[in-house]
């Protein structure tokens, strides 16, 4: 399974040309570019799956470093300031990670 599989590649394209500047990463602007934001509740799931490069059932913070490089390899790393932004947004129970639920959550906020 692949990102492609589920997002358009012409969206992935817009969504990173968007927050190509570093700390110009806007995680609601993002997924709204990148079209996750009309996906199903099992859509993006399935997305969170593969976004979770070490498949624990969460995205951790080491993995938001390399969040936009899931959607094209090539693409820039996230700052530490957007990483920190991310996880207040995201991670709502306080653990240090944000889980499948939170991150529909987010996505469809």
């Amino acid at each position: 399974m692949s990102i492609s599989d589920f997002l358009s590649p012409s969206d992935i394209a817009a969504a990173l040309q968007d927050c190509q500047a570093p700390d110009s990463f806007n995680h609601r602007k993002f997924f709204q570019l990148i079209g996750m934001s009309k996906k199903s509740s099992s859509q993006i799931k399935d997305i969170f799956q593969i976004l979770d490069h070490n498949q624990s059932g969460f995205i951790e913070e080491q993995e938001l470093t390399y969040f936009l490089q899931r959607f094209d390899p090539g693409a820039r790393l996230l700052t530490a300031t957007e990483i920190e932004k991310f996880m207040a947004a995201g991670d709502h129970d306080g653990d240090g990670k944000v889980g499948t639920e939170e991150f529909q959550e987010m996505v469809q906020s």
